[in-house]
């Protein structure tokens, strides 16, 4: 069952057939669009900051 779902959200086809449930308006499909891109750059960028120092 795990391969299955790893493999079904791997293909993205979960997410597909979400976003044709019902009809999105350009403009806010453009805002969800730039809020993923923006936090996966955050998600990124907070990647490659080392990490503090605890002592």
């Amino acid at each position: 069952m795990r391969r299955f779902r790893r493999a079904i959200l791997q293909t993205g086809l979960i997410v597909e057939l979400k976003s044709r449930t019902a009809y999105e308006k350009p403009t806010t499909e453009r805002k969800r669009k730039k809020k993923a891109a923006e936090s996966r750059l955050r998600k990124r960028l907070r990647m490659q900051m080392l990490p503090k120092k605890m002592y």
